[in-house]
């Protein structure tokens, strides 16, 4: 877990006005439902192509992990030279 840096009272506040704009935006689209509908549409096109790139990048670790399963130790830190083990 990263260590996470303490708010000054200026970011708090800035925060929660920022807050407040994404809160009354979303009231705004929620009461507009041509609006909502074209937004759960996208969100479903986006959700797509988010598991699509989850996916290849699966695979790309499940290669990874299959290529350096076969090598031996030396093999490893030879390519790996500034990582202590």
């Amino acid at each position: 877990m990263l260590h996470e840096i303490p708010l000054t009272a200026q970011d708090k506040k800035w925060q929660a006005e920022s807050d407040a704009r994404t809160l009354s935006e979303a009231k705004i689209i929620n009461d507009d439902e041509p609006r909502m509908q074209s937004a759960k549409v996208a969100a479903e096109e986006m959700a797509a192509e988010e598991r699509e790139r989850a996916e290849a990048l699966e695979d790309v670790a499940g290669d990874l992990d299959r290529k350096v399963s076969g090598l031996g130790r030396r093999k490893l830190n030879g390519m790996f030279p500034n990582t202590k083990r």
